[in-house]
């Protein structure tokens, strides 16, 4: 128990102090996002250095079906070995007992990554960046809803009670009495964050009602994706324990704003730790408008992966807090891709076009990816953008096949996220989106039944 307890992190064993662990959830993320896993006991996890799953979790749609992606062999769930990264280990503090959850890494029984594991997806894209002795760095927002409990699918989602009695109130961007409202939920997220050793940077209340930004300090980009992937979670446990919902869905109210996370991205010199975005005397450098430049040709790309599920393409509406192009300003919020007022140091590139629905993993790993391929390939941006971006063309995908079209014929991109990852995705997307397809809206049901 004292070898075990020594190799986790320091929150973590500030949390077991004076307690015995019950619990490991064992855990790791699928394509979605969600997490799966196994809850052992903890005088067993002490035991295992692995435990197994099918390998088939990587190919479900959300909603629970299986795309035909198992290969040549055929579907025969092939298990996978998941070891431990015990940096990840943290409390799950909304739990009856004393729990642990651990991330895995999935490896084939050779001991190889899997390709189309998110978290491998994400390592494989900050290995190039290695390569090149840069060390990528993001810093991702974190936009959700807090809304009332819904378990019909028909009803229209309606934002959750405040403190006061009323409604959770819209355009009420940056107010704090909004955010009062949310008092006792946001005491536990930060509760629960606190517990599980997460530093979070502000909350602050945006645009929609009942809706909040989360914005996490910047770091590793795999640490960053975990503790996406984890926060998801507590926000969730949180919410219920209040009587409401927390959502991470595009575009959860028609007449509201959508939820992105918004990622901002840096690169140092992994000599000397320098931002490679700012030259000597603190100018902007060629790295700093290629990797520009790369977001702009690649961005349409990876739109299938930033924007994951048909809900996702409602957020990108002229006016209202989401891009619908890929111009790129200085400190302007309704460019896709805005360059932040910062000092020299600080340099950076935010992408707004992902929303908040992405797998963190494979949202952070795409938008890198797109910053990768610019600086390897010494793309030029476009001349900046200036004033309302909204008042031009939009230039990205609308609906999620077109997205897929772009996705499947991007080669380059395949590269660098993984030949196998892309061919797993993508059947398992078109799956999704085929399932969609299936179902006939109200709005059909409504116009089209008796009028055509």
């Amino acid at each position: 128990m004292s070898d075990f307890t020594e190799q986790l992190p320091e929150a973590a064993q500030a949390y077991l102090e004076n307690r015995r662990l019950d619990e490991v959830e064992c855990i790791v993320a699928d394509l979605p996002g969600i997490a799966r896993g196994k809850a052992v006991p903890a005088s067993k996890f002490m035991r295992q250095e692995y435990f197994h799953l099918p390998d088939s979790i990587f190919y479900q749609t959300i909603t629970g079906d299986w795309g035909e992606a198992a290969g040549a062999e055929g579907f025969i769930e092939r298990d996978m070995i998941l070891r431990p990264d015990m940096a990840t280990a943290t409390a799950a503090p909304w739990t009856g007992d004393w729990t642990l959850q651990v991330i895995h890494d999935s490896y084939d029984r050779k001991g190889k990554p899997i390709e189309y594991a998110p978290r491998n997806v994400l390592k494989r894209v900050v290995d190039l960046y290695h390569k090149q002795g840069w060390e990528p760095v993001v810093a991702p927002e974190m936009e959700f809803y807090l809304v009332a409990r819904n378990i019909d699918p028909a009803k229209k989602i309606e934002p959750m009670m405040g403190r006061s009695g009323r409604p959770a109130a819209a355009r009420q961007a940056y107010s704090m009495t909004a955010v009062d409202e949310f008092g006792p939920v946001i005491d536990d997220i930060y509760d629960f964050a606190e517990a599980q050793g997460f530093e979070i940077d502000g909350i602050t209340q945006e645009g929609g009602a009942g809706q909040l930004e989360i914005n996490l300090l910047h770091g590793d980009p795999v640490k960053l994706a975990d503790e996406v992937f984890y926060f998801k979670r507590l926000i969730r446990e949180a919410a219920l324990r209040h009587d409401c919902f927390a959502t991470f869905m595009a575009k959860p109210i028609a007449e509201e704003p959508g939820s992105a996370m918004h990622i901002h991205h840096s690169v140092l010199d992994r000599e000397t730790g320098q931002n490679i975005f700012t030259g000597p005397q603190g100018g902007e450098t060629d790295a700093f408008f290629h990797f520009i430049g790369g977001m702009q040709k690649h961005l349409p790309s990876v739109i299938a992966v930033l924007a994951p599920y048909v809900n996702s393409y409602r957020r990108y509406v002229r006016d209202h807090a989401a891009p619908i192009n890929l111009e790129w300003g200085r400190d302007n919020r309704t460019t896709g891709i805005r360059v932040p007022l910062s000092g020299p140091n600080s340099r950076r590139v935010e992408n707004r076009l992902a929303g908040m629905d992405c797998n963190p993993y494979l949202g952070i790993a795409a938008s890198l990816a797109c910053g990768y391929l610019g600086m390897m390939q010494e793309l030029r941006p476009e001349k900046q953008f200036k004033g309302d971006a909204y008042e031009g063309e939009g230039d990205i995908p609308r609906v999620m096949g077109d997205a897929l079209d772009l996705f499947e014929q991007a080669t380059d991109m395949h590269d660098v996220l993984g030949p196998d990852f892309a061919r797993v995705y993508s059947i398992v997307k078109r799956t999704e989106y085929e399932e969609f397809l299936q179902v006939i809206s109200p709005w059909e049901r409504e116009h089209l039944l008796l009028n055509v």
